[in-house]
């Protein structure tokens, strides 16, 4: 089954030689990402879509389900973003490579925007000074109690920055539109050794880590001294 009785003939799927990035399953959790980032529900891209929210439901839930081209592209139009991006063909791609929107400008973020901003969680930079010189990493975080905090393994890179100044960046591209965002952090970086906060962190962490917690049980908290932000609007 490729959708719900009564769609169209024109979107059942085309054969599509699957690979690691649109094998099935991967295009609905990219559907459902990409939905959670702009806010919408699956009513509202359905009826931007022109489809039925329950086939939406369906191909975001459904690890075999394979849209059609003509619902990919609807979609695609739907959520701002492209086919391309929906089957995973950007993802190996640097952000940014969109070109230039005319008539641009570059606009401060207020201290509230950039803990809004900031505390979306996911995956920011940690760059700092070592022995082996200046160093940009990234890692998953969360913000706890209006901290940036991180797990690293104690022998690793990051947990090399515990008591060092460093400075701590997330940014978004939309790369449709040629708008986006970045706020920036700085400030001390520390361990947390009280059990009680550790287990605290543990709790409320938004993500464990991308590559894996073995090993991965200590946790650095960055004490903020200063928070900027940026982001690209177009006129």
């Amino acid at each position: 089954m490729q959708g719900e009785p009564g769609d169209l003939v024109s979107e059942r799927p085309r054969p599509v030689v699957a690979s690691a990035a649109t094998a099935p399953g991967y295009i609905g959790r990219r559907i459902a990402a990409r939905r959670t980032e702009l806010g919408l529900t699956r009513a509202e891209v359905a009826a931007r879509a022109g489809t039925a929210a329950g086939y939406l439901h369906y191909l975001e839930e459904t690890a075999t389900a394979m849209p059609g081209w003509s619902v990919l592209i609807r979609l695609a139009d739907a959520l701002e973003t492209t086919v391309a991006a929906l089957q995973g063909g950007e993802a190996g791609l640097p952000p940014g490579l969109g070109r230039a929107a005319e008539h641009a400008e570059l606009i401060e973020l207020d201290l509230q925007e950039c803990r809004t901003r900031l505390s979306t969680h996911g995956i920011g930079r940690l760059a700092a000074h070592t022995t082996e010189g200046l160093i940009v990493l990234p890692v998953n975080y969360s913000v706890i109690d209006g901290a940036v905090a991180f797990r690293t393994a104690p022998g690793a890179a990051p947990a090399a920055t515990v008591g060092d100044q460093v400075a701590f960046e997330v940014d978004q591209v939309d790369e449709a539109l040629s708008q986006g965002w970045s706020v920036l952090v700085r400030g001390r970086a520390r361990a947390v050794t009280d059990p009680v906060v550790v287990r605290r962190l543990d709790a409320l962490a938004y993500s464990r880590p991308w590559v894996g917690e073995h090993g991965r049980d200590l946790w650095v908290r960055i004490d903020e001294e200063g928070i900027t932000g940026r982001r690209i609007a177009v006129r």
